[in-house]
Parts: structure tokens; C-alpha cells; sequence
């Protein structure tokens, strides 16, 4: 089945099997960030950004995807311009084996776009599907309110970087 679907701001059209998840299409595409953990929606290593919300992308046919708009990591920005995010993730070593980081990162981005000065019991549940099995989310969660933090003094928004014209 053909479908089309926006992932990071550009238009794609491509074949899809009936039982092909999002997180097999999106890794077939070259999204290197969207990893493979449980198969299951239990450790958010798949999560992606979906029409603004953040699913686990290996739970997501991607045949239901037609018409979607889907966000990655590689969305947010590259090594010359990191999101606030990725800096303070960066910042207070919240990035352990960086397995999970993406799905935190997506899962926090989300979070900071509906509240700009969200509490730790708001942060919490935001990154709750999401298993670290490194950093045991001290470190995550002080990087997400640095991160709010940094973002709310210079007035800087979060929906990533320009996208391509």
C-alpha cells in the first residue's frame, strides 16, 4: 500500500506492508534515532513525535499513518545548532548509553511546547514511558527544567529547527 507522510518537515511517499510498524518505516528511511528496544510500548526507545503527540512508533502500523506529520530527533537540531534540550541533556549528564535519550528528548519537547515552567511531578509523568536504565531520571529530570529554564529566559521557542523550503 502507498502512503504519504511528513517526517521532519518533508513530504514522503512510499510503500508500505500491512504489518510494517512506523518504527520499520522510519528506521527504513534513515532515522537512525528511532530505536528498537522492547517491541511492546513499554521502554519509549521508538517514541517519535506524532501529529504532536509522542507514541511508542513500534505499537503505530504505518499504513495508519497516511497523511501524518511525524518528528524525529533529527528534527530538533544538529551539532551547530543543538536544541536547549539536547544541550542541557548534554549539560548535567543526563545522556548515559543515549538509548533512551531520544525518546526522552521527544517525550520533553512535547512537554515544554504545552508548559513553559513545568514542575518535577509534570516532568515525571511527560517522560513516564520512557525506561532509562542508566542515569535512574535524576539527571533527566534536572536537564528538562534546565533546559525550560534556559528557553524562557531568551524567549526562545521549541519547535526545532527551520525546516527545508
Amino acid at each position: 500500500m502507498k502512503i504519504q507522510l511528513t517526517v521532519n518537515g518533508e513530504m514522503k511517499s512510499i510503500e508500505v506492508e500491512p504489518s510494517e510498524t512506523l518504527l520499520e518505516l522510519l528506521r527504513r528511511l534513515g532515522y537512525k534515532s528511532v530505536k528498537f528496544g522492547c517491541g511492546e510500548g513499554f521502554c519509549g526507545s521508538c517514541t517519535v513525535i506524532l501529529d504532536g503527540r509522542p507514541v511508542n512508533s513500534c505499537l503505530v502500523l504505518a499504513a495508519t499513518v497516511d497523511g501524518k506529520e511525524v518528528v524525529t530527533v533529527e528534527d530538533m537540531g544538529d551539532s551547530r545548532n543543538l536544541h536547549p534540550l539536547q544541550v542541557a541533556f548534554m549539560d548535567v549528564g543526563a545522556v548515559q548509553c543515549g538509548f533512551c535519550t531520544p525518546g526522552m528528548l521527544l517525550s520533553a519537547k512535547v512537554l515544554l511546547e504545552r508548559k513553559a515552567n513545568p514542575s518535577t511531578a509534570e516532568i515525571k509523568e511527560a517522560l513516564e514511558g520512557n525506561l532509562c536504565r542508566c542515569t535512574g531520571y535524576i539527571q533527566i529530570i534536572e536537564a528538562v527544567k534546565l533546559a525550560a529554564k534556559r528557553m524562557r529566559k531568551k524567549g526562545r521557542g521549541t519547535k526545532g529547527r527551520k525546516k527545508k523550503e
